[in-house]
């Protein structure tokens, strides 16, 4: 198979197309012929040498895909009501930059109806972050304010449409008064440049001075000591990478008196049983929501994988430019 390959740590560069020994299912997974495979700020890391790969996954970047099952566990696949020749889009803790990839049976999902390879392919790795995070972690419920820092990201814009669909107030922030703007046609409620507004200000006088509910953090650095001033009694503080820097300094009395919570996590380690639970979430409350149009796809741009120039690397380069909205995608 074709696949692309990180030829040493480096620049968008160093990701060549390469021919790699056709992968085989094992007990539990099935084997998909890859239609479309999304691209992920992990991706970047791991590129450039900043993400190990967790035991034994596929040294290939790439962390979800979409395509048709060809082969697999038979007994497993019955009991996820799969077969082959379904399309399927999948969560992988790697080997997603490939023309076949293996998945755990438990981490694959149906293509929602009406939906193109490409649109599945934008789904596993920010659906299953959100859902992990927002909603079980971070406990958002319905009547309560979720701010998401970073609302045009591949996260941002799954965070923003699945907070708004499932009953809360959403406040975006981003970088420019075009990405605000598309916030809020994607559904939040209020939208702040950060780079013309203080967000915490704005927080506050957006919410009358009683803070928010949940905040979904991928900054982490100095914006966590001024997250934690925008939270409300009882907030949650939920942070899922740290662009910002990995140190931070905040004050403590503030969360004791606030009785709030800060909590991360990652997801590409956790065990498959631990993902097949948050599959099984997603099908049964979110599925629903986008085979009737409530969320949507948001696809920024298609690159062509085999080629050249390399699309994989002109979808990384694209990624580290932070100039798109949405999601960025291979197509092979």
């Amino acid at each position: 198979m074709k696949a692309i390959e990180i030829t040493s740590p480096g620049a968008p560069e160093v990701l060549r197309v390469a021919d790699r020994p056709d992968p085989v299912a094992g007990a539990g997974e099935l084997l998909i012929r890859v239609a479309a495979s999304g691209v992920n700020r992990p991706d970047v890391l791991q590129r450039t040498g900043n993400y190990p790969v967790p035991p034994g996954a596929s040294d290939l970047p790439g962390l979800e895909v979409a395509g048709e099952i060809l082969s697999g566990d038979a007994a497993a696949m019955a009991q996820a009501g799969l077969q082959p020749g379904d399309r399927v889009c999948a969560l992988v803790a790697g080997g997603g930059y490939a023309q076949l990839c293996v998945a755990p049976v438990a981490q694959c999902l149906p293509v929602p109806k009406g939906w193109s390879d490409i649109e599945a392919a934008s789904l596993p790795e920010t659906f299953f972050t959100v859902w992990s995070n927002v909603f079980e972690r971070g406990r958002l419920q319905k009547g309560e304010t979720l701010l998401i820092q970073g609302g045009t990201s591949g996260i941002g814009v799954t965070a923003v449409q699945l907070g708004k669909a499932l009953g809360a107030t959403v406040i975006a922030t981003a970088g420019s008064d075009e990405k605000c703007e598309a916030c809020v046609k994607l559904g939040a409620d209020h939208a702040i440049n950060y780079k013309s507004s203080d967000f915490v200000e704005e927080v506050k006088r957006i919410t009358g001075g009683k803070g928010v509910d949940v905040v979904l953090d991928m900054v982490a650095g100095s914006y966590v000591a001024r997250e934690i001033e925008c939270l409300a009694e009882d907030g949650r503080l939920v942070i899922i990478a740290v662009q910002g820097g990995v140190k931070s300094e905040f004050n403590a009395g503030m969360v004791l008196r606030k009785r709030l919570t800060i909590t991360g996590s990652t997801l590409r380690p956790r065990p498959v049983a631990f993902k097949g639970a948050i599959a099984k979430a997603l099908r049964e409350t979110v599925w629903p929501l986008l085979e009737k149009g409530a969320v949507k796809p948001v696809i920024h741009s298609t690159f062509q994988a085999v080629g050249e120039p390399s699309g994989a690397a002109q979808a990384h380069t694209l990624m580290e430019s932070n100039q798109h909205i949405g999601k960025i995608v291979l197509t092979w």
